[in-house]
């Protein structure tokens, strides 16, 4: 096995590297989904509405149809009287036309009869106590034209944009959606990432004793699960594959297998000069090692590879390392490529609130805990997981800068 990384990358350089890899395979594609399925995916192209939103004429209350002339100058001691000589019900309508004198009993989000252009609250209305007439309607309160009515097409009108180009679709949307009557919508598809954790050392949360302990020397897996989910959550499918022991003939077999059915492969562990070390050898058989080796802190020994037009991603073992390699150098690209831009990223700003001691000469990416306004630096090695129980995001440090003074504002990107 060699023990020498190849030649290592500038940040700026490497991740022009990984973005043109990314642009060069995976050309953004579309998908149809139906609204049910659509939720969190990504708009493709503007839709454009087939219909007038409202369809009609609406009533936004309960109350009655009128026209509005026949209410003017109504008030409790002298009220108008009016006729009702129909009813209508959410979902139906009248055929009957509305002339002077006359109203129509109306519920609300029911179509506006012809000749009514406003509607009396129930509130204000009151109906007569005799049998003959108990269709007198005595309105109490004048209205105005248009008064507690949606007109037709006050939301939106036929064949204008309804949901513009990258709009993520959330409940709301769906909403927008159903009212159109759209069943499916063209949507960016999103890239299908397989994520596997290599390592003698890990084993999963059942794989315990007779006591109950893990065995002595082992640890639980953690990056397949943290990769995984945070690329579901950056506009992926994503399924995590597992534990490969540092075994060549098992990692090259679940690369193979894995490189089927998904477009891209993230590894975590096997990627530094150690003798347990195979990802690097394993891309030299299958296909081409692009890039190994980033001149940052954490995550030196990053890998990227390419096999059968499909990248292999290879993240550091340390659960921090692979994190924030994760998200600065491969989640913008996952993003882009979902629809959802690398510039809707969340950050934020904050005031320092100790100072840090930085690695002069390389890129230093350091996580912090948000607390009061104030971002409290966590110093603990990459392979610390309590650094994840604290940290809200990081901060990225220059490599000329050696200390960022206590009260400096600085800007973090959100683990979100």
């Amino acid at each position: 096995m060699g023990t020498e990384f190849l030649n290592i990358k500038e940040v700026d350089e490497a991740k022009k590297i990984i973005k043109d890899l990314f642009n060069e395979l995976y050309p953004p594609k579309s998908d149809i989904v139906s609204i049910e399925d659509s939720y969190n995916h990504v708009i493709f192209k503007d839709i454009i509405s087939s219909m007038d939103l409202p369809p009609f004429n609406r009533s936004l209350m309960d109350g009655f149809a009128v026209k509005a002339e026949d209410t003017f100058g109504a008030n409790d001691e002298h009220p108008k009287i009016l006729k009702c000589i129909d009813s209508i019900e959410a979902g139906s309508y009248s055929e009957k036309t509305i002339e002077k004198g006359e109203c129509i009993e109306i519920s609300t989000g029911a179509p506006i009869p012809d000749g009514a252009d406003a509607v009396a609250m129930v509130e204000f209305t009151e109906r007569g106590s005799a049998i003959d007439e108990e269709n007198d309607i005595y309105i109490l309160k004048s209205v105005a034209p248009n008064q507690d009515l949606a007109l037709k097409g006050s939301d939106i009108t036929k064949e204008k944009t309804l949901l513009k180009e990258k709009t993520v679709i959330g409940p709301d949307k769906i909403g927008v959606l159903a009212a159109q009557g759209i069943k499916e919508v063209e949507v960016y598809k999103k890239p299908r990432i397989a994520v596997i954790s290599t390592g003698n050392e890990l084993v999963l949360e059942n794989e315990k004793n007779k006591n109950g302990n893990i065995e002595y020397g082992k640890i639980y897996d953690v990056n397949s699960y943290a990769i995984t989910s945070g690329a579901i959550s950056n506009g992926a499918i994503a399924e995590n594959k597992g534990i490969v022991k540092d075994n060549y003939q098992k990692l090259k077999k679940q690369i193979k297998n894995s490189l089927e059915d998904f477009d891209i492969v993230i590894c975590s562990g096997g990627t530094s000069a150690g003798v347990g070390d195979v990802l690097r050898h394993v891309l030299d058989e299958i296909g081409k090692v692009i890039m190994h080796g980033i001149s940052v802190k954490p995550g030196k020994p990053t890998l990227v590879g390419k096999v059968n037009e499909k990248l292999v991603i290879g993240l550091p073992g340390n659960p921090v390392s692979a994190l924030i390699i994760f998200y600065v150098f491969i989640v913008p690209n996952i993003r882009r490529l979902s629809g959802k831009g690398s510039e809707n990223i969340e950050k934020t700003k904050a005031i320092l609130a100790k100072r840090i001691h930085s690695p002069k000469g390389r890129i230093h990416y350091n996580l912090v805990q948000l607390k009061d306004g104030l971002a409290y630096p966590i110093v603990k090695d990459s392979g610390a997981i309590t650094s994840l129980a604290h940290a809200d995001g990081y901060i990225k440090i220059s490599k000329t800068i050696e200390l960022v003074d206590e009260g400096k504002e600085v800007e973090i990107t959100l683990f979100r």
